[in-house]
């Protein structure tokens, strides 16, 4: 699978609960979108489900953008 930014962004939007506009892929999580460390796990758990790799706990503290999450995870594939 290939992971594009409209698969990831639609998941941050719905796990975090924001609008579609909201999620770009210089969108910062924790600035923009006001995520905490809480929001991060519930995240890559909804990522998880959806996509089967999610971000390992280790690894969340990096990923700061919504592009971030895009090449994190396909650097996994």
């Amino acid at each position: 699978m290939n992971v594009t930014f409209e698969q990831v962004r639609d998941i941050v939007a719905d796990a975090i609960s924001c609008d579609l506009e909201q999620v770009k892929p210089e969108t910062n999580l924790y600035d923009d979108l006001e995520i905490d460390s809480l929001d991060a796990v519930e995240l890559s758990m909804a990522l998880q489900e959806a996509l089967g790799v999610g971000i390992a706990d280790e690894d969340l503290e990096k990923i700061k953008t919504v592009d971030d999450i895009v090449q994190y995870l396909r650097s996994k594939e």
